[in-house]
């Protein structure tokens, strides 16, 4: 689909899938790849179009509050954050969600985000919000309607 920017800049969009087959196999040789947010599971952390990710293979055991990208079963490629780590599996969930996913084998998961760029600025893990969605907001699922509300009327 072609449309035109407030610039009046022809944009073309492309399906999320279409490119991610490729971006899975630059990982898979060691790339660091990089991708525009879409979507608003991991808002307010991650906001679509605005703010982009980038991500490898991962070099190191997954632990809870990594952002992963991973394969469903039906073929759809999401980016939640790693809630559990069960025998039977990995629980997933986005920062803008209620519901943990789950169990996700090993094999499904084939990048970790590193870094990204959000509002325009890189930031990665160090920085206050990496950490505190990595940390504190991974812990409050059930608290989450309420206190994005909270977030909504302090940052917005």
């Amino acid at each position: 689909m072609v449309r035109q920017t407030e610039n009046k800049i022809p944009m073309r969009e492309v399906d999320t899938t279409a490119y991610l087959d490729t971006m899975k196999e630059l990982v898979k040789e060691g790339k660091l790849v990089s991708v525009i947010v879409s979507g608003n599971s991991m808002s307010p952390f991650l906001i679509h179009r605005r703010d982009r990710v980038f991500f490898e293979k991962p070099k190191r055991p997954l632990r809870r509050g990594d952002i992963l990208f991973y394969q469903r079963k039906d073929g759809r490629y999401i980016m939640h954050r790693l809630y559990k780590i069960k025998e039977d599996g990995y629980y997933m969930v986005g920062d803008a969600q209620i519901e943990i996913e789950g169990p996700i084998c090993r094999e499904q998961i084939f990048a970790l985000v590193t870094k990204c760029e959000r509002k325009g600025k890189q930031i990665s893990k160090g920085s206050f919000w990496w950490e505190f969605f990595e940390k504190v907001w991974i812990r409050m699922v059930p608290l989450r309607p309420f206190l994005r509300g909270f977030y909504e009327k302090i940052f917005k």
